[in-house]
């Protein structure tokens, strides 16, 4: 069982194998300019993406949906979310952008009104400073609580399923409280948003997700086959990328300040937090020099992979060198601060602006 609210290190070809997901390398050849994520392999496994790419390659009409649970700071593992809804945008994708508020209620006992204040000046003033044009008219971005069609729609998809499926996916018992039982079927009501009427009708829909998020990918794409003869639904399909590994060799924590960069960080401060990364350095450098770094194990070099490094090459030649051991970790994690620094300051130059128009779009 996987537990969308819980942080957990995660057994990724375990859960291939266990719920049915693809491979998302058998497929990254028909993929027309794939993503840095989808060539590298932080991006591992879908759930029917060949039928949306198929749609891409076509020019044809899809959506893709994203979102936050406000409960505390963004941080640079939630921006490989924001590069990814980039990419679908740039490829003529509607975006639908929801904001959980009803779930960070239900879950996190939090208020709608410090909801709406981290969602606008944590997520979207982000999502927008990195690159997202939440204008577009091709845009739909919605707090949960104030959407009357959401919860209309969330409510037929509650008369589709029953506790002991709930159960079963997400392993409720009889002390869960209702809301939280309910912000499943809100967010199954979310995935199948644009596809309604008033969104164009049926279409595919993508979501890029963490896997932890699986259980309510299964869950929609059940009760879409439910809803069909009444809306004529398509289930979602899916991608599923890695988490990015905290700063401690954990996983990325908002609640947890020693193992992440905060987006709202100065950059001094997330160079700074840079250096105090795990490595996969060697106890001596003598022994670096003979046996080589552990390349794998290393969260700057995941840094590169996920966020810093464009240049495939490049990004080779750092793997090879930290490999034959003529690469210093001090000089890796010296690259990766720099590196860093330009990242946010060019983040930080958009911000202000960008929170001028979040403030207008909910």
């Amino acid at each position: 069982m996987i537990d969308p609210w819980a942080s957990s290190s995660v057994d990724y070809d375990k859960l291939v194998n266990q719920f049915g997901i693809q491979k998302f390398s058998d497929l990254i050849n028909d993929v027309e300019n794939p993503h840095r994520l989808m060539k590298r392999g932080v991006i591992f496994g879908h759930r029917d993406f060949d039928k949306v790419n198929n749609l891409i390659n076509k020019k044809e009409d899809f959506a893709v949906v994203g979102g936050m649970m406000p409960s505390g700071q963004m941080h640079i593992g939630h921006k490989m979310v924001v590069d990814q809804l980039k990419w679908y945008q740039d490829k003529g994708a509607m975006l639908s952008i929801l904001i959980a508020d009803l779930e960070s209620y239900a879950a996190r006992d939090m208020s709608f009104e410090k909801a709406r204040d981290i969602a606008v000046n944590e997520y979207l003033t982000n999502y927008i400073a990195l690159g997202l044009d939440l204008e577009e008219d091709n845009v739909n971005v919605y707090l949960q609580s104030k959407n009357d069609t959401l919860r209309d729609l969330a409510f037929k998809a509650s008369k589709k399923t029953n506790f002991n499926e709930l159960k079963a996916i997400y392993g409720f018992n009889q002390s869960t409280n209702i809301a939280h039982i309910q912000a499943p079927l809100v967010q199954v009501a979310d995935i199948l948003l644009p596809q309604l009427e008033e969104f164009g009708g049926p279409k595919r829909v993508v979501v890029p997700v963490g896997v932890d998020q699986d259980p309510h990918i299964r869950l929609t794409r059940d009760i879409a086959h439910k809803l069909n003869d009444e809306y004529g639904f398509l289930p979602p399909s899916s991608t599923y990328h890695r988490f990015l590994t905290g700063l401690s060799g954990d996983k990325m924590s908002s609640s947890k300040p020693s193992t992440a960069i905060y987006l709202n960080e100065d950059s001094k401060t997330a160079a700074k937090k840079v250096k105090t990364a795990k490595t996969g350095g060697r106890e001596s450098l003598k022994e670096q020099q003979e046996l080589g770094g552990q390349v794998d194990n290393c969260v700057i070099y995941e840094m590169f992979v996920y966020h810093l490094i464009d240049d495939d090459n490049e990004l080779e030649k750092i793997r090879h060198d930290c490999l034959d051991g003529s690469l210093r970790c001090g000089d890796c994690k010296a690259k990766a601060s720099e590196l860093m620094v330009e990242m946010f300051d060019e983040i930080h130059d958009r911000q202000d602006e960008a929170r001028e128009i979040a403030n207008n779009l909910i």
